[in-house]
């Protein structure tokens, strides 16, 4: 029968990367690098291989093997698995790398931080005050060689070859015989008298403040370069120099060493050591104490270790957020270390962090989450977005915490490009279509407005022909003044998705009509789009072959490239309406306005309610809104009489910023009629584009966008009167007119008797005035009336006697 021998190097389930052996401790070891068969997890190998007439040191490294299997301890080399036989010893443990070429390698990067050194100190002598102090053990071999370093940076405490008993049993230490480790030993070793009083950590103590010397100046060369502290901290200096005095009587404790160095000033005593040992104790720690860690950690990554960050921070966040309910507060650090790690690292580690983090009912999380998309969205993939969150982000359009409902309408601005179909076409436009006609909140309106123009490019062609234009004639009527200038933006914005015949039929009788809008900011945006448009109508009637270049977009599918000019409009409204949000939302409850013409609808009990703006102590008039520069692209239009990117739409956020000063201009009733009264004209065609939404709820449909003002009412006090505007001459303003490049106009001099010699003030006055009067005379009339109709009654009755009784 035959019996075949197997081979445990063959089966161990580990093995060695065929590379050269990493420079490991002086001794039998060698150290390699090697993973698990199963899943190729890195690891390392130390090995021994057992050589003939070697017998003391083959017994090193079995006593080596019988420590490191025992000892479990956070700073010590953590020991994973081993293999015993007649002609090797394996020992696998964690990954990691000798302290010598971690230091080596950190140098030529740019040099290693105090800050990780102090930890990485504490942690040996950490590992130390256990071994001394709770197992009676004398390591006898601190040094460079035994201390390694794991991938997030934390020292190891090795080398445990020439340990022994404190207690004296199994006799004295063993005998090393590598001249390399001998030139740590203390002094007093050389005295075999044994008349030197020594405490039993004084020769560890003393091989540290070796290791301490190394670490700051290099390799030791003989023990009087001791005596020269050289590059070691001026806050470590006096206790280096308690380590190697030459009593080994005054040589500290382990322990008390760690004290000295973590009292107010000393050289562990910062954020970095601080942060350490709370992670180390964190599943101990009350959720008020890790709320608060976790909402300062943030402001610290920036100064600790990218290894430190990835491999040991990530890590207690994800573990905080999955099993200890520590909410949103985990999210900014959590991003923050996200930029650390690869595509497929965030993919496998964040992801599925952030997508579980959506389905949350957290108002606090959802809010972080939209407010930090853009650090995460680029990795997520089209199926995820609309599959998994998509479906949770459209809640918040429907919550009635303001903050959420305008953060929900900005996020759409990076999920749009990931949307399908039916979320972009159908979905999506209904809640924007709701938000703009119902929500309370003129911000809101406005960014709906603002994302509408800016997520143009990526709707379908038929969506874009019943959606655009009717929902930017909707903010055209806004009663908040910034919706209705980011409506005539919005047509600027996405001019080469309308036909000619809509620019003359449904575009330019919109902007017209604002023309006289009580806001000059509205008035100004209007006649630049309307001199724009009539520029793109009067190029194509003069040379009608430019028509099908004009309206190449107009049935184009939707592509990321067609929102160039929708990018750059109005990145106001991302940044600037939210702060006009914030204070909407943070005013004091009982702040009552003097008048107001936004209705509040009522919140749920526990939930924070939008408080109304209150009325400024000194308003502000129209006339004070000034327009400012934008950036322009840098990508100029081939067409020179289409040069929509060039114009200056101007910025929305000192508007958006002012309109807090004018709440009782825009307020007033007038304001309100204009966008409440609607026409009942006669004359309307007979199918329009935007009869399609005619399906959706009544409250969300843009058709209401397309009804006009039934009357027109007086510019509200304060307006800019007609005269005051350049209607035909050379603009006075020292800057440039824009438009000056798409439609160029013969300067004529106003004519005789024309609009701008008339005083409409004085007759607007004038009129007021006799209206005030003719109802001062009528009042006259009916109070003298009346007094003669009593004076009659009197005559006719007589004086009534008391106690009489009336009779018919």
């Amino acid at each position: 029968m035959w019996f075949f021998a197997r081979d445990p190097v063959r089966d161990f389930p580990f093995e060695l990367i065929p590379e050269p052996p990493e420079g490991g401790p002086p001794g039998p070891w060698a150290l390699h690098r090697g993973r698990k068969k199963a899943t190729g997890c890195p690891v390392s190998i130390f090995v021994y291989d057992v050589k003939p007439g070697a017998e003391e040191q083959t017994q090193v490294a079995k006593a080596a093997f019988k420590r490191l299997k025992t000892l479990r301890h956070p700073n010590i080399l953590a020991y994973i698995d081993g293999l015993e036989t007649e002609k090797c010893l394996h020992v696998v443990t964690e990954a990691v790398t000798p302290l010598g070429i971690y230091l080596k390698a950190r140098v030529e990067a740019g040099g290693l931080k105090e800050l990780e050194i102090s930890w990485g100190l504490h942690q040996i002598v950490k590992a130390l005050s256990f071994l001394v102090n709770d197992c009676s053990l004398i390591h006898n071999n601190v040094c460079m060689a035994a201390v390694f370093v794991d991938r997030a940076g934390e020292w190891k405490l090795g080398g445990l070859d020439y340990m022994y008993s404190a207690q004296g049993n199994g006799g004295g230490p063993p005998r090393k015989g590598i001249p390399e480790l001998e030139q740590y030993d203390p002094p007093e070793l050389a005295d075999s008298s044994g008349r030197v009083v020594r405490e039993k950590w004084s020769a560890d103590m003393w091989r540290l403040g070796c290791l301490i010397w190394e670490v700051f100046n290099g390799p030791l060369p003989r023990a009087a370069a001791l005596r020269n502290p050289g590059k070691i901290p001026k806050s470590l200096v006096p206790h280096y120099c308690e380590l190697v005095g030459a009593n080994p009587k005054v040589r500290p404790n382990p322990a008390r060493f760690l004290q000295n160095c973590r009292a107010p000033g000393g050289f562990m005593s910062n954020r970095f050591v601080e942060t350490n040992l709370f992670l180390e104790e964190i599943q101990i720690k009350e959720p008020a104490e890790k709320q608060k860690f976790f909402q300062e950690l943030s402001k610290s990554l920036d100064a600790f270790p990218e290894d430190f960050c990835r491999h040991k921070v990530l890590p207690q966040l994800l573990t905080a957020f999955e099993f200890g309910n520590a909410g949103a507060v985990v999210l900014t650090p959590l991003f923050k270390v996200g930029k650390f790690l690869s595509a497929e690292e965030y993919q496998q580690k964040i992801i599925p962090v952030v997508v579980k983090m959506f389905s949350s009912t957290d108002r606090a999380m959802r809010i972080r989450l939209l407010q930090q998309m853009e650090q995460f969205i680029q990795y997520l993939d089209e199926p995820t977005v609309n599959t998994q969150i998509f479906p949770h982000v459209v809640h918040g359009f429907l919550d009635t915490n303001p903050a959420i409902r305008e953060q929900t309408v900005k996020s759409m601005l990076l999920l749009a490009p990931k949307l399908n179909e039916a979320n972009l076409n159908v979905e999506l436009m209904k809640h924007f279509a709701r938000l703009q006609a119902k929500d309370e909140q003129g911000p809101i309106r406005c960014n709906t407005t603002v994302c509408l123009g800016k997520i143009g490019s990526y709707l379908s062609a038929s969506t874009r022909h019943r959606v655009l234009t009717s929902a930017f004639s909707r903010a055209t009527k806004d009663p908040f003044a910034p919706s209705r200038v980011a409506g005539v933006l919005g047509f600027a914005a996405t001019h080469n998705l309308y036909s000619m015949n809509d620019c003359a039929h449904k575009i330019l009788p919109v902007l017209c009509g604002l023309t006289v809008d009580p806001e000059k900011s509205v008035r100004d945006q209007a006649f630049k789009a309307i001199r724009s448009f009539l520029s793109k109508l009067e190029s194509v009637s003069e040379d009608p072959t430019q028509l099908e270049e004009v309206e190449k977009d107009v049935h184009a599918a939707s592509s990321p490239g067609m929102g160039g000019a929708a990018a750059s409009w109005a990145g106001w409204a991302v940044t600037g309406v939210s702060s006009l949000t914030s204070k909407l939302i943070r005013v004091h409850p009982t702040t009552a306005p003097a008048e107001t013409n936004i209705p509040q609808r009522p919140t749920p009990e526990g939930v924070p309610a939008p408080a109304p703006t209150p009325v400024p102590a000194t308003p502000t008039t129209s006339g004070h809104w000034e327009t400012q520069e934008e950036d322009k692209d840098t990508a100029e239009d081939s067409s020179a009489a289409d040069r929509w990117d060039d114009e200056d739409w101007g910025s929305l956020e000192q508007e958006a910023e002012s309109v807090l000063a004018q709440q009782d201009d825009w307020s007033t009733g007038g304001q309100v009629s204009r966008a409440s009264q609607v026409s009942n004209s006669d004359h309307k065609p007979s199918k329009s584009p935007e009869s399609d939404w005619s399906s959706w709820e009544a409250e969300g449909s843009w058709e209401q966008g397309w009804q006009e003002p039934s009357s027109q009412e007086p510019p509200l006090e304060g307006t800019r009167l007609a005269s005051e505007y350049n209607w035909g001459g050379p603009e006075s303003s020292d800057k440039g007119d824009p438009f000056a490049t798409l439609s160029a106009r013969p300067s004529t001099q106003p004519r005789p008797h024309s609009w701008g010699e008339d005083n409409w003030e004085g007759l607007e006055t004038e009129s007021r005035q006799a209206k005030a009067e003719l109802a001062r005379k009528k009042r006259e009339e009916r109070r003298r009336e009346m007094e003669a109709k009593r004076t009659e009654r009197k005559a006719a009755k007589g004086p009534m006697k008391l106690g009489a009784r009336k009779l018919d």
